[in-house]
């Protein structure tokens, strides 16, 4: 055997080696979510919520780590008694956040959508954007931002485009206030006059 074979063979099973080394402590030590620090981009949105838009209580919103803190959920009730829940999820091989919403309407336009993080504000504000699908085949953006408010409060703005993202409108827009400044739920509607 010539020596540059004998060397190419040592070299590749040295290769081998190495890699098997890396592969075995990987799975030695597991990531945890809570040590990354993009998965806490959300947090000045957690917590239980009065939530008010136009003077009136619109709902109640709990948002709160879940999984181990590798991702959020929100558990959305109208003052309609409706219902939403989302997950929020960060996909660490994309280095992005995305969102999945699913409410008790999820068969209509709008009850079931999917966005993911296009904006970070200089506030520590954050804004999804997705599409809806019509029945008609058509599609709307819809984005949702939420940016963090003085006194421990958060603002959340739901916007559609009918035009590519030309003009937008409005279709919500709140004021999340701790829970427990409210204590009950007439006590919450009233505090959202």
């Amino acid at each position: 055997m010539s020596g540059r074979g004998a060397a190419a063979r040592q070299g590749a099973t040295a290769c081998v080696v190495a890699l098997s080394a890396l592969a075995a402590q990987a799975v030695d030590e597991p990531l945890v979510c809570t040590a990354e620090p993009a998965l806490a981009q959300l947090d000045f949105w957690l917590g239980d919520w009065e939530v008010c838009a136009g003077g009136e209580r619109a709902g109640h919103d709990r948002v709160a780590k879940v999984l181990g803190g590798c991702a959020v959920r929100e558990e959305w009730t109208a003052s309609d008694g409706s219902r939403g829940e989302s997950l929020f999820y960060y996909a660490a091989s994309e280095k992005l956040w995305k969102q999945v919403w699913v409410t008790d309407q999820a068969l209509r336009p709008g009850g079931l959508k999917e966005k993911h993080l296009i904006v970070r504000h200089a506030d520590d504000g954050v804004r999804f954007q997705g599409e809806i699908a019509l029945a008609d085949g058509r599609r709307i953006l819809d984005r949702t931002t939420l940016r963090p408010l003085a006194a421990g409060r958060v603002g959340q703005r739901i916007e559609i485009s009918r035009d590519g993202g030309e003009h937008w409108t409005a279709t919500f827009d709140a004021e999340y206030r701790p829970a427990s400044l409210a204590g009950s739920a007439s006590a919450a509607a009233a505090t959202c006059r």
